[in-house]
C-alpha cells in the first residue's frame, strides 16, 4: 500500500476501484490520518448525481469520500447500458478534486508474486473500463493507483481434539 506521507499531502481523496476491492483497510487507516471519511449511497441523486459530492467538497478539512461517480460511469453502461453520469460531469467533479488539493485514488487488487489470475466477464470490463476513465480523469486531477490486496497469510489449521480422532 501506498505510505501515508503520500496520501496525506492531499486535502481530499476520493476512493474509486472495481467492486470486490477491498476499501475498509484503507478508509480506516485514512480515518486515523485524520481525514473524514464519507461513504456515499449507492443510488444517485436523480436530478443532479454530483449535487452531494459538490456539497462534500464545499466543507472544511481532510475528506476522504468513498466514491460512486465512476462507478457510475462503469457500471451504468454494463449493467443498463447507459450511465447517470456524463463525461462533462466527471470531469467537472475531478477539476473540483483538483482545486481543493485533492487525488482520486484508484484502488486495484493485482495477484500476488507467482500468481497469475484474470478476470472474466463484467469483472473484466469494469477493469478496463476504470482504467480507461482514470487515464482521462488523470488530465485534470491527479491520480494514485494503490493495490490493496490482501496479504497472503499462512493457513493454519489447529491440532485436533481427542474426539475428532476417535472412529
Amino acid at each position: 500500500m501506498t505510505s501515508p506521507p503520500t496520501l496525506t499531502r492531499y486535502r481530499t481523496l476520493i476512493v474509486e476501484g472495481r467492486e470486490g476491492v477491498r476499501r475498509s483497510d484503507l478508509l480506516a487507516e485514512l480515518a486515523h490520518l485524520g481525514f473524514l471519511v464519507r461513504r456515499m449511497p449507492t443510488s444517485l441523486h436523480h436530478l443532479d448525481p454530483a449535487l452531494p459530492y459538490r456539497e462534500l467538497l464545499a466543507g472544511p478539512g481532510r475528506l476522504a469520500v468513498d466514491g460512486g461517480i465512476l462507478r457510475e460511469l462503469v457500471y451504468g453502461p454494463l449493467r443498463r447500458g447507459r450511465s447517470r453520469v456524463t463525461w462533462i460531469q466527471a470531469l467537472d467533479f475531478a477539476e473540483a478534486v483538483a482545486e481543493r488539493d485533492g487525488a482520486m485514488l484508484h484502488l486495484m487488487a493485482r495477484a500476488p508474486a507467482g500468481h497469475t489470475y484474470r478476470l472474466r466477464g463484467e469483472a473484466a470490463d469494469a477493469s478496463v473500463a476504470y482504467d480507461h476513465a482514470f487515464l482521462t480523469l488523470a488530465q485534470h486531477v491527479p491520480v494514485v493507483t494503490l493495490d490493496v490486496r490482501e496479504p497472503a497469510r499462512p493457513i493454519r489449521a489447529h491440532p485436533p481434539h481427542e474426539h475428532q480422532l476417535r472412529p
